[in-house]
C-alpha cells in the first residue's frame, strides 16, 4: 500500500465503522511481537550502539530472538517467585536487554521503568508506590552509577527480595558479580540465568486480557508522593496494531532510538509499535541523545543504517542544527517527530528547509499510552495532528471537574480525551479525584481548540507542568522544599522561556519581612534539598506579593508572563539591541511578546535570535 491511511477525520470516520475489537483482535502486545518474529524470522528487530562512534559494530537482536528472549525473562521471573499484581523496577540506561526486560515483565507480572537519573530516593519512592518485589539493576560500572544508588536505597525497600544484575560489554565487568552485604536477598545474573529458561514457549502462562495492568510509569508527583500511571496490556496492543496500520503505505523502516526507555515514547512508539509494524530500531547508546558523540555522529548514523525517520525533543534538533551534514548521504530520512515539548515555529521551518524533510508534530503523554493525536502527512502549521481512531477529543470549560460549557470550533478551552488508548488510572487513589471528568473523560490540564477539519491546536495548559527538555516537572518538587526555608513566606515556581531547554524551572519567592536572605543563597538551598536534579531551579527572583486572583488563589499566567518579558529583555540586552519587550497570554498562539526596536538595521537580527524560543514574537520598530 503507498497511499496514507486515516489521513483526515473522514478517513479515521470511515476507519470506525469496523467494530474496534475486529479492527484490533490483538489483546497484549506480545502477541504482536510473536506475530512479527513469524513474519520477519532472523531480520534484525534491535541493534545496540554501545558508545555511539561512527565504526562501531552494533549488537544485534533479530524478531525471533527478541521473542524468545521475552519468554525467557517472563519464566525466569515466575521462577524468581513474582505474582501477577507485582511489579519489576527496571533501574537500567537503554541496554539490548530493556525491552525484553519490559516485556517480560509484563508477561509475568508489572514492570516499572524508572528515570535511572532521578535522585536515590525518589527511586525508593517509586519502588514502593509500584509494589515491586524485584529490581532489575545495571551492575557495577565506572560510566553509569545506578548500582550505587540502589546500594543506597535498599534498606528502605523490605519487600524487595530479588536484584535481577544486568551485565552489558563496555559497560560493566561480566566477571564480577555484586555482593550486598548485611541484607538476605537474592542476587540473580540476569544474562547468565536467562539464558537458561525456555525460550519457545512460557512455563507458567497467565489468562491475561485488556484490561489486565502491564505497566507503571512514574509521571511525576511531589517528594513522598510519586504518581503512577498504570497502562493496560490494551492499552499497549490497540498502539501496536495502530502502529501496523499508519506504517503500512511506508513498508518496513529503520528507525534511530535516542530517547529512553523509561519513556512511553521510547517503550510503545519506539518498542511495541515499531516492533508490530516490523520495523528495525538502532538504539543509539545508553545514554541515548545526552551522549555527545551520539550527536556529533547522527547524520552519519542516519547514512550508515540508511534511517527512514527518529524521533527527538526540540532540544536534540536545536543541537542537531549545529552539525554539518557534510558529506553523507542522508536521503533516506524521510520524517522527524518532533515531541514531549513545544517547538518553536520559526525554528521548525528553518530546520525543514535547510535539511528537506518534514518534522512532524503530534501530541500526547504517559496516560494515553503516549498519543492523543497524530500528524498525518499533510499538516496544518501549528496543529499537532488528527484524534486517533475508536477515541475522541472534547474541548470543555470547567468548573473543577464539572463541565460547564462545551467551546465551540475554535474556541479555546481543557482538552479532555477518552479512547482505547486512555489509561486505567492512577495507581493511587487519591491521584485520580481531579483526573477524570464526567467518570470517562480524562482531564489533559492542556488547552486547545479544534478546526473545522478536526486538527487539535495547543495553546497552553491548565496544569503547573514546567517542561524542560520534555521532561515535567512538577512545580511543588520546587515549592514544598522552599516554603520550608526560615525565611520564605510564599514560593511559587514557573517555567522560565529557554532557547535550548524550551523552559527551565525558577521560581519567584516572597521572603519575610526584614530578611537578607538572597536569590543565590535560596539556589544553593534548592541545591541541596530538591529532590530531583532536573528540577533544581535555574533562577530565583524575590518579589513583594504574588499576583492572585479574585479568589485568592496565586495567579500564576502572570509570574510566567512576567519571566517572560524579562528573558526576552535581557537576551537582547545582552547582545546590545535597544528595545521595549512586552508579552502577553493569547488564547489561540499561546504566550506571545510585542517587541519594539529603536535601530530598524536589527530588525532581521533580533527576529532570528528570538526565533527558539517558543514564544510568537512580532518586532517593529518605534
Amino acid at each position: 500500500m503507498s497511499k496514507p491511511v486515516l489521513d483526515t477525520l473522514p478517513d479515521i470516520e470511515a476507519f470506525e465503522q469496523t467494530p474496534l475489537p475486529e479492527q484490533f483482535p490483538a489483546q497484549t502486545a506480545f502477541e504482536l511481537i510473536e506475530q512479527s518474529a513469524d513474519r520477519y524470522g532472523d531480520d534484525p528487530a534491535l541493534d545496540f550502539l554501545l558508545s555511539g562512534r561512527r565504526d562501531e559494530i552494533p549488537q544485534t537482536l533479530s524478531f525471533k530472538g527478541l521473542a524468545r528472549m521475552i519468554r525467557q525473562t517472563a519464566n525466569l521471573l515466575n521462577t524468581l517467585g513474582l505474582q501477577g499484581n507485582e511489579a519489576v523496577s527496571l533501574l537500567l540506561p537503554t541496554l539490548p536487554q530493556s525491552h525484553p526486560l519490559i516485556l517480560g515483565s509484563q508477561l509475568a507480572g508489572i514492570a516499572n521503568p524508572i528515570n535511572p537519573l532521578l535522585e536515590p530516593g525518589h527511586m525508593s519512592e517509586i519502588i514502593q508506590a509500584a509494589d515491586a518485589r524485584i529490581v532489575a539493576c545495571l551492575a557495577p560500572s565506572d560510566h553509569v552509577p545506578l548500582w550505587d544508588k540502589l546500594l543506597h536505597i535498599l534498606p528502605s525497600l523490605p519487600d524487595v527480595h530479588t536484584i535481577l544484575v544486568v551485565h552489558q560489554a563496555g559497560l560493566t565487568d561480566p566477571c564480577r558479580m555484586p555482593e550486598i552485604p548485611g541484607r538476605d536477598i537474592k542476587l540473580v545474573d540476569y544474562n547468565v540465568a536467562v539464558a537458561d529458561q525456555d525460550s519457545d514457549t512460557l512455563t507458567h502462562p497467565r489468562q491475561l486480557t485488556a484490561d489486565t495492568i502491564a505497566a507503571c510509569f512514574h509521571t511525576g508527583g511531589t517528594t513522598g508522593k510519586p504518581k503512577l500511571a498504570q497502562l493496560t496490556h490494551g492499552n499497549m496492543a490497540y498502539l501496536g496494531q495502530l502502529s501496523q496500520v499508519l506504517n503500512s503505505h511506508l513498508g518496513r523502516q529503520t528507525v534511530l532510538c535516542g530517547l529512553p526507555l523509561f519513556h512511553i515514547f521510547g517503550v510503545i512508539i519506539l518498542g511495541i509499535g515499531a516492533f508490530a509494524a516490523g520495523n528495525r530500531i538502532v538504539l543509539m547508546t545508553p545514554a541515548g541523545f545526552r551522549n555527545p558523540e551520539v550527536i556529533k555522529n547522527l547524520w552519519h548514523h542516519v547514512a550508515r543504517f540508511r534511517a527512514n525517520s527518529f524521533a527527538a525533543v526540540p532540544t536534540v534538533l536545536t543541537a542537531l542544527a549545529q552539525v554539518p551534514v557534510g558529506d553523507e548521504d542522508i536521503s533516506s530520512l524521510q520524517r522527524i517527530n518532533s515531541g514531549a515539548a513545544p517547538l518553536s515555529p520559526a525554528f521548525e521551518k528553518r530546520f525543514e528547509e535547510k535539511y528537506q524533510l518534514a518534522v512532524t508534530n503530534g501530541y500526547g503523554m504517559t496516560e494515553t499510552t503516549s498519543l492523543i493525536t497524530r500528524p498525518p502527512e499533510q499538516q496544518p502549521s501549528g496543529s499537532v495532528g488528527l484524534r486517533l481512531p475508536y477515541s475522541r477529543v472534547r474541548i470543555v470549560q470547567l468548573s473543577g471537574t464539572t463541565v460547564s460549557k462545551e467551546c465551540s470550533t475554535g474556541e479555546s478551552g481543557v482538552v479532555l480525551v477518552k479512547g482505547p488508548q486512555v489509561f486505567a488510572g492512577y495507581k493511587a487513589e487519591s491521584d485520580n479525584a481531579q483526573a477524570w471528568i464526567e467518570q470517562e473523560w480524562f482531564n489533559t490540564g492542556d488547552l486547545g481548540f479544534m478546526d473545522e477539519q478536526g486538527f487539535l491546536y495547543l495553546t497552553g495548559r491548565a496544569k503547573d507542568l514546567i517542561i524542560r527538555s520534555g521532561h515535567n516537572i512538577d512545580p511543588e518538587l520546587i515549592e514544598e522544599p522552599l516554603n520550608r526555608h526560615a525565611d520564605v513566606i510564599s514560593a511559587t515556581a514557573v517555567g522560565m522561556p529557554d532557547p535550548y531547554a524550551g523552559e527551565l524551572p525558577m521560581a519567584f519567592v516572597v521572603v519575610r519581612p526584614g530578611s537578607t536572605v538572597t536569590p543565590q543563597a535560596l539556589l544553593s538551598y534548592c541545591e541541596s534539598n530538591v529532590s530531583e536534579r532536573a528540577a533544581v531551579p535555574k533562577r530565583i527572583e524575590i518579589i513583594d506579593a504574588m499576583p492572585m486572583t479574585a479568589v485568592g488563589k496565586i495567579f500564576r499566567p502572570a509570574l510566567r508572563q512576567q519571566i517572560s518579558a524579562s528573558v526576552l529583555q535581557e537576551h537582547l540586552e545582552r547582545e546590545h539591541i535597544n528595545a521595549i519587550v512586552e508579552t502577553r497570554f493569547d488564547s489561540k498562539k499561546g504566550m506571545t511578546a510585542t517587541v519594539v526596536l529603536q535601530d530598524s538595521a536589527r530588525q532581521q537580527e533580533t527576529e532570528t535570535l528570538l526565533s527558539p524560543y517558543n514564544i510568537v514574537s512580532t518586532v517593529t520598530v518605534g
